[in-house]
């Protein structure tokens, strides 16, 4: 009788691959999930996509991460951001009468 072992030799397989796949990211604006297409974005980005799903909010809203401890951190239109997955942001109409 022989004895047969089977292996899951990967190493052939590489570790990148080229298919397109969509980098989806899953984040609640004014607690309504907003789907974007990769993790690198922008307020004004995050704002446009909030407003394409039917988040009520306009582009001039100040946007705001909802960090882990509670607190909000202004994100200005032009600043860069990483998301994954659960990031929170609230949008409200700014302040002008400072």
């Amino acid at each position: 009788m022989s004895s047969s072992t089977a292996h899951n030799d990967k190493s052939n397989q590489s570790p990148h691959d080229h298919a397109p796949k969509p980098d989806q990211v899953r984040i609640i604006v004014n607690d309504q999930p907003v789907v974007l297409n990769g993790p690198h974005q922008t307020g004004a980005s995050i704002k446009q996509a909030a407003i394409s799903q039917g988040v009520p909010i306009q582009p001039d809203f100040v946007l705001s991460e909802i960090r882990p401890n509670g607190h909000q951190k202004v994100i200005p239109d032009d600043a860069r951001v990483t998301l994954k997955d659960g990031d929170e942001f609230w949008a409200i109409p700014g302040d002008d009468n400072s």
